[in-house]
């Protein structure tokens, strides 16, 4: 074939492209990037790369013309449905639950509880300075109703006390997760699915695994509290942030109990005056305890 004819053929391509390809090629890109955004740091990425150097090769032997190898990537490739589905079951069923817990904000939201933000903030430090270890799980549009059957249901209100009471060492609810759900705690020493690869630092332990085992099953966010050096970590989507402040942790915390334009609010607003004041009673909270720090 020579460079004319190779033109020809563009030029031909390009005469029968409709604005239906375009959009295809468009939502093909964005699931493409999104697939390889979701499976990025879990061991399914290093299996889809497999996948992609596999459908290289096929492509390659096709314009090669390699019918032998050409049979047998395809026969792999087709049959290979299959196998993508039980490699990739963790990954498809989160997927799907996301999907499924879209939410269209149609109904009026309510007004987020800074006192809850403030509750879990002093347990979460108190328990760092105390160094007492501690393992919270904040539901989020993933149900975890697999893991609460494994603990103890509370369904009480959030407040510190009882927290730190949950996590005191030698307590009957002490070892295992608490679970937070609609802003209550609802189950303590539930048991979560502990993150198996080998490439975690050494000196993370069980609370750590199983924050990350969680986080890569359910779009929950967990917060660990480090029984040897009392550090504060945190783990979402299948990642872990170590040595966390004050600061960011108070603003994990909002951004879970007050998210910001989530979805479409197509009937009533925030009320602005109870947002006022519970930013204002969040400000004299941290205003005191500089004061009995010292001013630090």
């Amino acid at each position: 074939m020579s460079f004319t004819d190779i033109l020809d053929a563009i030029g031909t391509g390009f005469e029968q492209f409709r604005i239906q390809d375009l959009l295809e090629i468009l939502i093909l890109a964005y699931v493409i990037y999104k697939l390889i955004r979701f499976t990025a740091n879990t061991r399914s990425y290093q299996v889809l790369k497999g996948i992609g150097v596999l459908v290289l090769l096929l492509i390659i032997s096709n314009v090669l013309n390699l019918m032998t190898i050409k049979y047998l990537l395809d026969s792999f490739l087709v049959s290979g449905i299959v196998v993508v589905v039980v490699l990739f079951q963790p990954e498809i069923r989160r997927a799907l639950e996301r999907i499924g817990g879209i939410r269209l904000g149609i109904v009026q939201r309510t007004t987020p509880s800074y006192e809850i933000v403030r509750q879990l903030c002093l347990a979460v430090e108190n328990m760092s300075r105390r160094k007492v270890g501690a393992l919270i799980v904040l539901e989020r549009g993933t149900k975890l109703g697999d893991y609460v059957q494994t603990g103890t249901i509370i369904d009480a209100d959030i407040s510190d006390a009882l927290i730190e009471n949950i996590f005191e060492p030698k307590t009957p609810l002490h070892d295992g997760a608490v679970i937070i759900r609609d802003g209550r705690i609802y189950a303590a020493a539930c048991v979560l699915p502990l993150f198996d690869s080998p490439n975690i630092p050494r000196e993370l332990g069980t609370r750590h695994r199983a924050s990350l085992g969680i986080s890569t099953v359910s779009d929950s966010i967990t917060l660990v509290v480090s029984e040897e050096t009392g550090t504060i970590s945190y783990a979402r989507d299948g990642k872990l942030t170590r040595h966390v402040d004050h600061d960011a942790l108070e603003e994990l915390l909002n951004d879970h109990f007050n998210p910001q334009d989530k979805g479409f609010l197509l009937f009533g607003k925030k009320n602005e005056a109870e947002d006022a004041e519970g930013k204002e009673d969040a400000g004299e909270t941290r205003s005191r305890r500089k004061k009995k720090n010292g001013g630090r």
